[in-house]
Protein backbone atom coordinates (compact mmCIF):
# COMPACT_ATOMS: atom_id res chain seq x y z
CA UNK A 1 0.00 0.00 0.00
CA UNK A 2 1.15 3.75 -0.51
CA UNK A 3 2.52 5.60 2.49
CA UNK A 4 -0.40 7.66 3.02
CA UNK A 5 -0.07 10.52 5.47
CA UNK A 6 -1.81 10.08 7.83
CA UNK A 7 -2.70 6.15 8.39
CA UNK A 8 -6.01 6.32 6.47
CA UNK A 9 -5.97 2.68 7.31
CA UNK A 10 -4.37 0.89 9.38
CA UNK A 11 -1.04 -1.78 9.04
CA UNK A 12 -3.39 -5.23 9.48
CA UNK A 13 -6.30 -3.67 7.50
CA UNK A 14 -3.43 -3.09 4.68
CA UNK A 15 -3.32 -6.16 4.04
CA UNK A 16 -7.18 -7.03 3.10
CA UNK A 17 -7.26 -4.07 0.97
CA UNK A 18 -3.82 -4.94 -0.69
CA UNK A 19 -5.92 -8.52 -1.06
CA UNK A 20 -8.93 -6.77 -2.95
CA UNK A 21 -6.44 -4.83 -5.09
CA UNK A 22 -4.13 -7.19 -6.05
CA UNK A 23 -7.66 -9.29 -7.01
CA UNK A 24 -9.68 -6.33 -8.65
CA UNK A 25 -6.05 -5.93 -10.87
CA UNK A 26 -6.47 -9.15 -12.24
CA UNK A 27 -9.78 -8.99 -12.99
CA UNK A 28 -9.34 -6.15 -15.35
CA UNK A 29 -6.24 -7.53 -16.80
CA UNK A 30 -8.31 -10.67 -17.72
CA UNK A 31 -11.05 -8.55 -18.74
CA UNK A 32 -8.32 -6.44 -20.84
CA UNK A 33 -7.42 -9.24 -22.95
CA UNK A 34 -3.89 -9.85 -20.94
CA UNK A 35 -4.68 -13.33 -20.39
CA UNK A 36 -4.32 -13.67 -23.67
CA UNK A 37 -1.05 -14.39 -25.66
CA UNK A 38 -1.52 -13.28 -28.99
CA UNK A 39 -2.68 -10.15 -28.10
CA UNK A 40 0.03 -9.43 -25.98
CA UNK A 41 1.86 -10.29 -28.98
CA UNK A 42 0.57 -8.03 -31.06
CA UNK A 43 2.51 -4.91 -30.24
CA UNK A 44 5.64 -6.70 -31.06
CA UNK A 45 3.77 -7.38 -34.42
CA UNK A 46 1.79 -3.84 -34.84
CA UNK A 47 -1.10 -5.14 -35.14
CA UNK A 48 -2.41 -5.14 -31.24
CA UNK A 49 -1.30 -1.82 -29.32
CA UNK A 50 -3.51 -2.62 -26.11
CA UNK A 51 -0.55 -3.23 -24.13
CA UNK A 52 1.48 -0.12 -24.65
CA UNK A 53 -2.25 1.77 -23.97
CA UNK A 54 -2.47 -0.19 -20.49
CA UNK A 55 1.41 0.86 -19.73
CA UNK A 56 1.07 3.77 -20.60
CA UNK A 57 -2.62 4.85 -18.89
CA UNK A 58 -0.74 3.01 -15.95
CA UNK A 59 1.87 5.32 -15.59
CA UNK A 60 0.25 8.75 -16.10
CA UNK A 61 -2.54 7.77 -13.90
CA UNK A 62 0.36 6.96 -11.22
CA UNK A 63 2.25 10.17 -12.13
CA UNK A 64 -0.64 12.30 -11.94
CA UNK A 65 -1.59 10.51 -8.81
CA UNK A 66 1.30 10.66 -6.95
CA UNK A 67 1.96 14.80 -7.54
CA UNK A 68 -1.92 15.20 -6.32
CA UNK A 69 -1.68 13.36 -3.09
CA UNK A 70 1.59 15.13 -2.69
CA UNK A 71 0.73 17.90 -3.23
CA UNK A 72 -2.45 17.43 -1.02
CA UNK A 73 -0.39 16.14 1.88
CA UNK A 74 -1.96 12.12 1.70
CA UNK A 75 1.25 11.14 0.04
CA UNK A 76 4.80 10.59 2.21
CA UNK A 77 6.72 10.95 -1.24
CA UNK A 78 10.27 10.65 0.52
CA UNK A 79 8.59 6.99 1.41
CA UNK A 80 8.48 6.28 -2.25
CA UNK A 81 10.70 3.57 -3.03
CA UNK A 82 12.59 3.72 -6.23
CA UNK A 83 14.22 0.86 -7.27
CA UNK A 84 18.16 1.27 -7.57
CA UNK A 85 19.42 1.46 -11.25
CA UNK A 86 22.22 -1.47 -12.19
CA UNK A 87 22.63 -0.58 -16.01
CA UNK A 88 24.11 -3.97 -17.32
CA UNK A 89 21.42 -6.00 -15.58
CA UNK A 90 18.66 -3.98 -16.81
CA UNK A 91 20.10 -4.50 -20.35
CA UNK A 92 20.90 -8.17 -19.98
CA UNK A 93 17.50 -8.31 -18.03
CA UNK A 94 15.85 -6.48 -20.56
CA UNK A 95 16.79 -8.88 -23.78
CA UNK A 96 16.08 -12.10 -21.39
CA UNK A 97 12.74 -10.56 -20.62
CA UNK A 98 11.86 -9.14 -24.13
CA UNK A 99 12.70 -12.64 -25.80
CA UNK A 100 11.02 -14.45 -23.61
CA UNK A 101 7.98 -12.13 -24.18
CA UNK A 102 8.15 -13.01 -27.73
CA UNK A 103 8.14 -16.77 -27.47
CA UNK A 104 6.01 -17.40 -24.29
CA UNK A 105 3.43 -14.71 -25.27
CA UNK A 106 3.67 -13.63 -21.79
CA UNK A 107 5.11 -11.50 -18.70
CA UNK A 108 5.03 -12.33 -14.96
CA UNK A 109 2.17 -10.43 -14.45
CA UNK A 110 -0.57 -11.69 -17.17
CA UNK A 111 1.24 -15.13 -17.09
CA UNK A 112 -0.32 -15.56 -13.59
CA UNK A 113 -3.22 -14.03 -14.66
CA UNK A 114 -3.91 -16.16 -17.59
CA UNK A 115 -2.24 -19.52 -15.63
CA UNK A 116 -5.25 -18.44 -12.99
CA UNK A 117 -8.41 -18.70 -15.97
CA UNK A 118 -6.87 -22.05 -16.89
CA UNK A 119 -4.08 -21.30 -19.94
CA UNK A 120 -2.01 -24.36 -20.57
CA UNK A 121 0.48 -22.43 -22.05
CA UNK A 122 0.75 -19.54 -19.48
CA UNK A 123 0.74 -22.90 -16.75
CA UNK A 124 4.12 -23.66 -18.22
CA UNK A 125 5.34 -20.07 -19.07
CA UNK A 126 5.14 -19.88 -15.43
CA UNK A 127 6.83 -23.01 -14.80
CA UNK A 128 9.62 -21.58 -16.89
CA UNK A 129 9.60 -18.23 -14.89
CA UNK A 130 9.90 -20.12 -11.57
CA UNK A 131 12.54 -22.61 -12.99
CA UNK A 132 14.55 -19.26 -14.22
CA UNK A 133 14.22 -17.54 -10.61
CA UNK A 134 15.77 -20.84 -9.17
CA UNK A 135 18.72 -21.49 -11.61
CA UNK A 136 19.64 -17.33 -10.99
CA UNK A 137 19.04 -17.97 -6.92
CA UNK A 138 21.42 -20.77 -7.48
CA UNK A 139 23.95 -18.65 -9.90
CA UNK A 140 24.20 -15.53 -8.22
CA UNK A 141 27.62 -15.81 -6.39
CA UNK A 142 28.87 -16.25 -10.39
CA UNK A 143 27.18 -13.20 -11.92
CA UNK A 144 26.48 -11.11 -8.78
CA UNK A 145 29.34 -8.85 -10.50
CA UNK A 146 27.48 -8.48 -13.62
CA UNK A 147 23.76 -7.78 -11.65
CA UNK A 148 25.27 -5.36 -9.85
CA UNK A 149 27.21 -3.51 -12.57
CA UNK A 150 27.43 -0.41 -13.60
CA UNK A 151 25.31 1.14 -10.56
CA UNK A 152 23.39 4.45 -11.26
CA UNK A 153 21.79 4.87 -7.63
CA UNK A 154 17.49 5.41 -7.99
CA UNK A 155 18.34 8.17 -10.70
CA UNK A 156 14.60 9.68 -11.51
CA UNK A 157 14.09 11.45 -14.43
CA UNK A 158 12.73 14.23 -13.88
CA UNK A 159 16.00 15.34 -12.07
CA UNK A 160 17.92 13.51 -14.66
CA UNK A 161 16.36 16.34 -16.90
CA UNK A 162 16.33 19.10 -14.13
CA UNK A 163 12.81 19.89 -14.66
CA UNK A 164 10.23 19.63 -12.22
CA UNK A 165 8.28 16.71 -10.87
CA UNK A 166 5.08 18.90 -12.79
CA UNK A 167 6.56 19.65 -16.23
CA UNK A 168 7.82 15.47 -16.53
CA UNK A 169 4.13 14.63 -15.84
CA UNK A 170 2.96 16.96 -18.28
CA UNK A 171 5.89 15.71 -20.71
CA UNK A 172 5.25 12.05 -20.24
CA UNK A 173 0.74 12.82 -20.45
CA UNK A 174 1.66 14.07 -24.21
CA UNK A 175 3.91 11.62 -25.06
CA UNK A 176 1.29 8.84 -23.96
CA UNK A 177 -1.41 10.16 -25.92
CA UNK A 178 0.68 10.85 -29.18
CA UNK A 179 1.18 7.54 -28.43
CA UNK A 180 -1.99 6.71 -28.24
CA UNK A 181 -3.13 8.12 -31.60
CA UNK A 182 0.24 7.17 -33.58
CA UNK A 183 -0.19 2.92 -32.52
CA UNK A 184 -4.06 3.89 -33.89
CA UNK A 185 -3.14 4.23 -37.24
CA UNK A 186 -0.48 1.70 -37.05
CA UNK A 187 -2.99 -0.73 -36.40
CA UNK A 188 -5.46 0.40 -39.04
CA UNK A 189 -2.49 0.10 -41.13
CA UNK A 190 -1.45 -3.31 -40.34
CA UNK A 191 -5.04 -4.73 -39.78
CA UNK A 192 -5.69 -2.94 -43.31
CA UNK A 193 -8.42 -0.92 -42.37
CA UNK A 194 -10.46 -3.31 -40.43
CA UNK A 195 -11.68 -1.45 -37.27
CA UNK A 196 -12.92 -3.61 -34.28
CA UNK A 197 -13.30 -0.50 -31.95
CA UNK A 198 -16.69 1.37 -33.40
CA UNK A 199 -16.55 4.29 -30.67
CA UNK A 200 -16.37 7.68 -32.52
CA UNK A 201 -13.48 9.43 -32.60
CA UNK A 202 -14.72 12.59 -31.18
CA UNK A 203 -14.91 10.31 -27.72
CA UNK A 204 -11.20 9.90 -27.99
CA UNK A 205 -10.34 13.69 -28.80
CA UNK A 206 -12.14 14.74 -26.08
CA UNK A 207 -10.65 12.52 -23.29
CA UNK A 208 -7.08 13.11 -25.13
CA UNK A 209 -8.13 17.45 -24.32
CA UNK A 210 -9.06 16.55 -20.57
CA UNK A 211 -6.08 14.34 -19.53
CA UNK A 212 -3.99 16.74 -20.94
CA UNK A 213 -5.32 20.08 -19.38
CA UNK A 214 -5.46 17.58 -16.26
CA UNK A 215 -2.22 16.87 -16.38
CA UNK A 216 -0.85 20.91 -16.91
CA UNK A 217 -2.47 21.26 -13.31
CA UNK A 218 0.27 19.76 -12.04
CA UNK A 219 2.62 22.73 -13.22
CA UNK A 220 1.27 24.34 -10.33
CA UNK A 221 1.23 21.31 -7.62
CA UNK A 222 4.78 21.73 -6.07
CA UNK A 223 4.71 18.60 -3.62
CA UNK A 224 3.70 19.89 0.25
CA UNK A 225 6.94 19.71 1.56
CA UNK A 226 8.01 21.81 -1.17
CA UNK A 227 5.43 24.35 -0.66
CA UNK A 228 5.35 24.65 2.76
CA UNK A 229 9.18 24.71 3.11
CA UNK A 230 9.33 27.61 0.77
CA UNK A 231 6.30 29.44 3.11
CA UNK A 232 8.67 29.09 6.28
CA UNK A 233 11.79 30.22 3.96
CA UNK A 234 9.55 33.39 3.49
CA UNK A 235 10.47 36.16 5.83
CA UNK A 236 7.48 38.18 5.72
CA UNK A 237 5.82 35.10 6.54
CA UNK A 238 7.38 34.13 9.36
CA UNK A 239 7.12 37.25 10.72
CA UNK A 240 3.02 37.60 10.67
CA UNK A 241 3.19 33.98 12.81
CA UNK A 242 2.50 34.16 16.45
CA UNK A 243 4.52 30.75 18.13
CA UNK A 244 4.76 30.46 22.08
CA UNK A 245 7.51 30.37 23.36
CA UNK A 246 9.17 28.27 26.86
CA UNK A 247 11.51 29.56 28.69
CA UNK A 248 15.00 28.04 29.89
CA UNK A 249 13.69 27.70 33.75
CA UNK A 250 11.03 26.34 32.80
CA UNK A 251 12.36 23.64 30.70
CA UNK A 252 14.73 22.93 32.98
CA UNK A 253 12.12 22.47 35.99
CA UNK A 254 10.09 20.34 33.58
CA UNK A 255 12.94 18.62 32.72
CA UNK A 256 14.33 17.80 36.06
CA UNK A 257 10.87 17.12 37.28
CA UNK A 258 10.48 14.49 34.18
CA UNK A 259 7.21 15.84 33.26
CA UNK A 260 5.74 12.95 31.09
CA UNK A 261 3.19 15.46 29.44
CA UNK A 262 6.38 17.48 27.96
CA UNK A 263 8.48 16.18 24.52
CA UNK A 264 11.59 17.81 23.26
CA UNK A 265 12.43 18.21 19.78
CA UNK A 266 15.67 18.97 18.55
CA UNK A 267 15.29 20.11 14.44
CA UNK A 268 18.88 20.52 14.17
CA UNK A 269 20.64 17.92 12.06
CA UNK A 270 22.41 14.45 13.37
CA UNK A 271 25.56 15.09 13.73
CA UNK A 272 24.76 18.48 16.14
CA UNK A 273 22.16 16.39 18.04
CA UNK A 274 24.54 13.46 18.75
CA UNK A 275 27.38 16.08 20.62
CA UNK A 276 24.89 17.70 22.70
CA UNK A 277 20.85 16.82 22.93
CA UNK A 278 18.63 17.77 26.07
CA UNK A 279 17.44 14.50 28.02
CA UNK A 280 14.41 13.00 26.27
CA UNK A 281 14.97 14.85 22.66
CA UNK A 282 14.13 13.46 20.36
CA UNK A 283 15.79 14.24 16.53
CA UNK A 284 13.40 15.55 14.20
CA UNK A 285 15.33 17.97 11.52
CA UNK A 286 13.39 20.40 9.57
CA UNK A 287 12.99 18.18 6.33
CA UNK A 288 11.93 15.18 8.33
CA UNK A 289 8.86 16.65 10.13
CA UNK A 290 7.10 15.70 6.87
CA UNK A 291 7.69 11.89 7.24
CA UNK A 292 4.99 9.41 8.35
CA UNK A 293 7.02 7.83 11.27
CA UNK A 294 6.55 11.47 13.57
CA UNK A 295 2.48 11.75 12.83
CA UNK A 296 1.87 10.28 15.69
CA UNK A 297 4.30 12.08 18.08
CA UNK A 298 3.61 15.57 16.86
CA UNK A 299 -0.19 15.34 16.93
CA UNK A 300 0.03 14.19 20.63
CA UNK A 301 -2.82 16.57 22.01
CA UNK A 302 -1.98 15.30 25.54
CA UNK A 303 1.76 16.18 25.35
CA UNK A 304 3.85 19.58 25.36
CA UNK A 305 5.92 19.90 22.30
CA UNK A 306 9.25 22.08 22.54
CA UNK A 307 11.26 22.26 19.30
CA UNK A 308 14.76 23.80 20.06
CA UNK A 309 17.64 24.36 18.17
CA UNK A 310 21.02 26.68 18.40
CA UNK A 311 18.75 29.86 18.08
CA UNK A 312 15.01 30.21 17.92
CA UNK A 313 15.05 31.00 13.71
CA UNK A 314 15.13 27.58 13.12
CA UNK A 315 13.17 26.24 15.57
CA UNK A 316 10.16 28.36 14.72
CA UNK A 317 10.13 27.23 11.38
CA UNK A 318 9.41 23.50 12.89
CA UNK A 319 6.86 24.30 15.13
CA UNK A 320 5.21 26.54 12.38
CA UNK A 321 5.51 23.25 9.86
CA UNK A 322 4.62 21.44 12.72
CA UNK A 323 1.29 23.21 13.19
CA UNK A 324 0.69 23.63 9.05
CA UNK A 325 0.76 19.42 8.42
CA UNK A 326 -1.50 19.07 12.04
CA UNK A 327 0.76 19.33 14.68
CA UNK A 328 -0.44 20.12 18.32
CA UNK A 329 0.80 21.64 21.21
CA UNK A 330 3.79 23.13 20.37
CA UNK A 331 5.96 26.11 21.02
CA UNK A 332 9.79 27.48 20.96
CA UNK A 333 12.37 27.28 23.74
CA UNK A 334 13.56 30.89 23.94
CA UNK A 335 16.37 32.00 22.98
CA UNK A 336 17.26 28.13 21.38
CA UNK A 337 19.88 26.37 22.61
CA UNK A 338 22.85 28.66 23.22
CA UNK A 339 20.44 30.30 25.61
CA UNK A 340 20.12 27.50 27.27
CA UNK A 341 23.32 26.78 27.64
CA UNK A 342 24.51 30.09 28.80
CA UNK A 343 21.17 30.67 31.43
CA UNK A 344 21.06 26.98 32.47
CA UNK A 345 24.13 24.33 31.75
CA UNK A 346 27.02 26.41 32.12
CA UNK A 347 24.96 29.31 34.77
CA UNK A 348 27.45 31.47 36.73
CA UNK A 349 25.51 33.35 39.33
CA UNK A 350 26.61 37.49 38.86
CA UNK A 351 28.19 39.07 41.48
CA UNK A 352 26.26 42.43 43.76
CA UNK A 353 23.08 43.11 45.13
CA UNK A 354 19.80 40.35 43.92
CA UNK A 355 16.08 40.99 44.85
CA UNK A 356 14.77 38.07 46.15
CA UNK A 357 13.02 37.14 43.13
CA UNK A 358 16.69 37.30 41.82
CA UNK A 359 18.05 34.80 44.36
CA UNK A 360 15.42 31.84 43.84
CA UNK A 361 16.40 32.04 39.95
CA UNK A 362 19.66 31.84 40.67
CA UNK A 363 19.86 29.20 43.66
CA UNK A 364 17.24 27.29 40.98
CA UNK A 365 19.85 27.53 37.85
CA UNK A 366 22.56 26.75 40.29
CA UNK A 367 21.00 23.16 41.33
CA UNK A 368 20.16 22.84 37.59
CA UNK A 369 23.83 23.88 36.12
CA UNK A 370 24.54 20.70 38.06
CA UNK A 371 21.57 18.14 37.58
CA UNK A 372 20.84 18.81 33.87
CA UNK A 373 24.66 17.47 32.67
CA UNK A 374 24.16 14.72 34.67
CA UNK A 375 20.67 13.51 33.09
CA UNK A 376 22.21 14.29 29.94
CA UNK A 377 25.29 11.88 30.70
CA UNK A 378 22.84 9.43 31.64
CA UNK A 379 20.70 9.63 28.51
CA UNK A 380 23.82 9.57 26.50
CA UNK A 381 24.50 6.52 27.50
CA UNK A 382 21.11 4.68 27.66
CA UNK A 383 19.60 6.17 24.11
CA UNK A 384 18.20 3.79 21.81
CA UNK A 385 18.69 3.84 18.06
CA UNK A 386 15.30 5.39 17.36
CA UNK A 387 12.81 3.46 15.09
CA UNK A 388 13.70 3.73 11.20
CA UNK A 389 10.72 2.95 8.73
CA UNK A 390 12.19 1.49 5.90
CA UNK A 391 10.84 2.31 2.22
CA UNK A 392 9.13 -1.35 1.05
CA UNK A 393 10.15 -2.14 -2.32
CA UNK A 394 8.43 -3.38 -4.71
CA UNK A 395 6.80 -3.34 -8.66
CA UNK A 396 5.80 -5.73 -11.26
Amino acid sequence: MGPLVPDIIGNELNYVVALLIGMAFGFVLEQAGFSSSKKLVGVFYGYDFVVLRVFFTAAVTAALGVIIFSHYGLLDIDMVYINPTFLWSAIVGGVIMGVGFIFGGYCPGTGVCAAAVGKIDAMFFMLGAYLGVLLFAEAYPLVEGLYKGWDFGSPTVFDSLSMSKGAFAVLLTMVAVGAFWATTLIEKKVNKGVVTDKTPIKYYAALSVMVVLVSLTTLFMPDRKTSLLGKVNDTSFMQSQQVEVMTADELAFRIMDEDPKLQIVDVRDEKQFNALALPGAVNIPLKNLFSKEYSDLLGDKNRKKVFYADDEDLAKKAAVVSAMIGGENGCVLAGGLNGFRSSILAFSKPEGQLSRQEIDTYRFREKASVVIPELIKKARNTVKAPKVIKKIAGGC
